[in-house]
Formats: structure tokens, sequence, C-alpha cells
């Protein structure tokens, strides 16, 4: 039997006042959903990755400028954030960004959104950050994608006085979760016949129902089939390559830059992905980033997650 999520006694490991992020990554995914929606996202316990501690332990970030932009999503409102640093060598490019966290949690203020947009910004690429509805409270897709594609709209709308960039030079990426929602909008402006950002930045990315093993038509890890099986919303929808772009053909797909991690399991995805692109005639590259696991860029105090900025940065000037 699983273990009652809803009892917040003080003595109860799973009470909102006593659950730390790794007890919360061990439930299962039922538990999960359920302690989300009654008590929220479990605080980040890191005292050094708000914005003020960030620029203090990062000069470089010191005159970047943010705005906090609210637009309406699928469900109600959803916040965003434009970070634009005027003393930067402006590349000419933006980026849209959507952070992770499995289609439960994630926000701007984790440091794979904010600071990760902060570097990016002071290295002369303003960013849109975005948020998304969470697949809780039996939500699913299309609700988070359709958000996305919300985001997508407003920012080709808004692109010169949200970051000062053309709308024609606009990319999307995202890490993780945010990788697989990026991918699966972009699959679906593709097949609308609309059109595509200037390219594609996936960081870690989920984009197979099972993305140890893409020839898998249904995961084999309990953990990871509740996760994916919880996104896309029926079984149905784990063949539905509008949900996981991995499962298309890759055509029509704008100039791409994948980043796996050496150390994370999700590696054969984005290598098949690459694959699929590169058959399409997409100019895509994989990029292996040695030493580093899952969630690097949500670190930064990870040498390895400066690398894939770095990488990030490079591959977007080369556009």
């Amino acid at each position: 039997m699983g273990r009652t999520v809803n009892n917040t006694s003080p003595t109860d490991p799973l009470a909102p006042e006593s659950m730390t992020s790794e007890e919360f990554r061990r439930l299962r995914v039922s538990e999960m959903t359920a302690w989300i929606a009654q008590n929220g996202e479990p605080a980040d316990q890191r005292p050094d990755i708000d914005t003020a501690s960030l620029r203090h332990r990062f000069p470089n970030l010191a005159h970047v400028v943010t705005s906090e932009i609210t637009i309406d999503g699928s469900i109600g409102p959803l916040p965003g954030r434009a970070y634009v640093d005027p003393t930067s060598t402006e590349t000419g490019h933006g980026l849209v960004w959507a952070h992770g966290g499995a289609f439960l949690g994630g926000h701007l203020d984790m440091p794979e959104a904010n600071w990760v947009a902060l570097e990016l910004a002071a290295r002369g690429i303003p960013v849109l950050s975005i948020d998304y509805t969470k697949c809780i409270n039996d939500i699913h897709y299309p609700v988070p994608s359709d958000d996305v594609l919300r985001w997508w709209e407003d920012a080709v709308a808004h692109s010169t006085d949200w970051l000062g960039v053309p709308s024609g030079s606009l990319l999307i990426g995202g890490g993780s979760a945010g990788a697989t929602l990026v991918s699966s909008a972009v699959r679906r402006l593709i097949d609308a016949g609309e059109t595509v950002p200037a390219g594609l930045v996936l960081v870690y990315p989920a984009l197979h129902p099972d993305s140890t093993n893409p020839s898998a038509a249904i995961p084999a890890a309990p953990h990871l089939h509740g996760l994916s099986l919880n996104y896309a919303g029926s079984d149905a929808a784990l063949s539905d390559p509008h949900v996981f772009a991995g499962l298309g053909d890759g055509i029509g797909y704008p100039p791409t830059l994948l980043v796996a991690c050496e150390k994370d399991a999700f590696v054969p995805s984005a290598e098949d992905f690459h694959d699929t692109l590169t058959t399409a005639g997409v100019p895509a590259i994989l990029r292996i980033e040695e030493g580093a696991d899952h969630g690097h860029i949500d670190e930064p105090s990870d040498p390895s997650a400066h690398r894939t900025i770095q990488a990030i940065v490079d591959w977007i000037n080369s556009r």
C-alpha cells in the first residue's frame, strides 16, 4: 500500500514542514500529485540560489534587468519573466525558455529558469522564461503544451517590446520536461503550417514515453511510466508525436542543439532524436556533457552547468 500523503501531523515525514526535495522524489507519482495538490511544491532549501545571491556569486550578472510578464494561459494566468542586459554585446537573437520539473513542479525562481536566463542575458541573449500549468488535479496534455504555444504566440507578437529582438530571431528551448513541451509545441506548429522558431535548444530532453529506451512503447520502470502517463493523460497519447516529439519523423524542425548528460539515463532519447532530425535533413548537433547528470543546469555551482551555458551561447551565436 502507498503511504498516506495528507496527514500533516508534526511527526509525519510527509508533512509540509518536514518534506525535503529528496523525500519528495522518492514518492510514487500518485503520491506526488496528491501532495502538491494539497501543499504546493516542496521548497528548495538551498540558501544561495536567489537572485541577489546569484549576482553576488557571479558578478557578470549584475546588469541584467528583469521584467515580470503575465499572460492568459489555458486555465488561468501564467507568470513569465523577461531578462535583458543593456550593457551586453547583442547577438541579435532571443530565447523563449521553459524549465523542467517532471510536469509536476518547477517555477521561475529555480536556477534552471532564473540562473540560466540571467547567464544567457548577460552574454547578449535576452530570454523570456516561461511557466506553464502543471499536470496535477487531473490536468494532462494538451494543457501545458497549449500554454507553451500561447507563450510562443505572445513572444512573437511582443518580441521587440519584451526582448528587444525581431520575432524572426526568436528561438525556443527548455530543460527536461520543458524540453518535452517546447519540442511538442514546435511539432504542433509544423503540422499546423505555422512559422517555427529560428532554432530549438533541448537540454537533457525527455522526448519519448521511455526516454531511457526510445523504442519502448510503454516505460518499463513504474515511476517513469507514471510520470509519462500523468503527462500524456492516456495510453493512446503515449504514442502521439504531438505529445512526445521523438516519436515523429523530425521533418520541418528548425536547427536544433541537443545537450545530454553523460551520467543521465535519458541520453538515448537525445541520441535517437538527433538521428531522427539528421535523417530528416535538419541541422542538428548533439553535445554530451561529460561528468554531468540530469538537472545539472539547476545547480550553478556545477562546472558542467557553466560549460553547457557557454555551449548554448556559442551555438546561438552561430545562427
